[in-house]
């Protein structure tokens, strides 16, 4: 007991990158890569200071919201970063073929920001197809052979949890992802260490476990569950209306999955552990063991944003 009293909970949060992590403080931003010549590189990345949101950003549920949306930017715009960093971009090259040389020429310097955002926009799409469309589809597949009723709405849940946890098992195989998830993993063991008052050096981190409360996994598949509840109440009449409303409706998932998860992240008692226990489970698939290397990427990310005063990012 006296030792969970010794525990310093901790407001930053990172993301895995390509051969790297990035490390979100109080006001502060840092990515560190490991470069191909093997040298750490550590990049301040500017960020809006807390007190230059304004406030209604700040309140429950809204606040999820603009969290949210801050973080997928900040998180792809670093993940871009540490592919260049990595030299991911230079392994690719060769000649350009025809359709390359045209895009070049239409876009020039921009070509890559354009291309950037063609993947997120197409993203979005499948990720709309996968988790809105499809279940709501299949559910009324469904409906022609069993009468679910009331329970629509929770059959439909279930198979988005299952689309999810079938894409986390098939990506985790690949390669290249099955590394990022190894510096998912001392993202989550360096932040662990230091919330703990040890350290920061890579014996010390990898005594840690690999799982966070706190983690994006968790958060997605909590808004996965509580999308059942608030989408029961959305009508069935016409699939493409309710897509639409779930859209809508999609903000106010995601704040409250936010409220919760923050809760969750602030106590330790036997509600929140039940609440996180799934999201922790399915970090199996998101994060692996990390080697030392990697948790000295994390460890030089982390110390670039620590408070100076060691209260300000309590969480």
């Amino acid at each position: 007991m006296e030792e969970k009293k010794k525990v310093h909970k901790t407001s930053i949060g990172g993301q895995a990158l390509i051969e790297g992590v990035m490390m979100r403080g109080v006001d502060t931003c840092a990515m560190a890569t490991r470069l191909p010549g093997g040298e750490i590189d550590v990049e301040m990345i500017p960020v809006k200071s807390s007190k230059d949101i304004p406030r209604i950003a700040k309140l429950p549920v809204v606040r999820g919201v603009v969290n949210f949306i801050s973080s997928l930017r900040l998180g792809y715009k670093c993940l871009m970063k540490s592919a260049e960093k990595a030299g991911l971009d230079d392994e690719e090259e060769g000649e350009p073929g025809k359709f390359e040389q045209k895009l070049e020429q239409w876009f020039g310097d921009k070509l890559m920001r354009v291309v950037s955002g063609i993947g997120m926009v197409l993203g979005l799409v499948l990720a709309v197809v996968l988790f809105m469309y499809l279940p709501s589809l299949a559910v009324k597949g469904l409906e022609h052979l069993v009468p679910l009723g009331a329970f629509k709405a929770v059959v439909e849940g279930v198979i988005k949890i299952a689309v999810f946890v079938g894409y986390l098992a098939v990506v985790s195989r690949m390669g290249e992802i099955a590394r990022v998830f190894e510096y998912h993993g001392a993202e989550h063991k360096t932040i662990a260490c230091y919330e703990h008052g040890e350290t920061l050096t890579p014996e010390n981190v990898q005594k840690f476990t690999r799982f966070h409360p706190r983690c994006g996994t968790s958060f997605i598949l909590i808004i996965l569950v509580i999308s059942i509840l608030v989408f029961s109440f959305v009508t069935w009449s016409t699939l493409w209306v309710r897509i639409l409303l779930k859209l809508a409706l999609l903000p106010l998932v995601v704040g409250i999955g936010y409220e919760l998860i923050k809760v969750c992240g602030r106590y330790d008692n036997p509600v929140t552990r039940a609440v996180s226990k799934p999201g922790l489970w399915l970090q199996r698939l998101t994060t692996r063991e990390p080697d030392e290397e990697q948790i000295a990427v994390a460890i030089a990310s982390l110390e670039a944003v620590l408070p100076k005063e060691g209260e300000d990012d309590r969480w």
